[in-house]
């Protein structure tokens, strides 16, 4: 398992990645700081320059945490557990995302993505 530390502010979240084709490319590009936007009060989103190998899929359903692709290259970091019927490829989830949405905010927000 591949893990990563997310830090907002002055929070830390660590999260580990999936094995798959997407996390490796994603893990190959940190560190990363990104001005992540909002969307729909309930994840973060980011358009990266670079294309992901993808293999998208709806999943049951999105949990607080949920690091994903949208598409081929654009970042998603949720922040609440709900329903979809979007498809994503995923990247991984932060293990314990107790303060996620705190730390995250109601607006856009500078992340940071850092290996380990």
């Amino acid at each position: 398992m591949l893990t990563v530390t997310i830090s907002v502010g002055g929070n830390a979240f660590t999260a580990t990645l999936y094995d798959n084709p997407a996390a490796k490319a994603f893990l190959e590009l940190l560190p990363l700081t990104l001005d992540m936007r909002e969307l729909n009060g309930n994840e973060k989103y980011f358009y990266l320059e670079q294309t992901f190998p993808t293999d998208a899929s709806r999943p049951s359903g999105i949990h607080a945490g949920d690091l994903m692709l949208y598409g081929n290259n654009c970042l998603v970091l949720f922040y609440e557990s709900f329903s979809t019927s979007y498809s994503y490829t995923t990247l991984g989830r932060i293990d314990n995302p107790e303060g996620l949405a705190s730390a995250l905010g109601s607006g856009g927000v500078q992340v940071t993505f850092r290996r380990g």
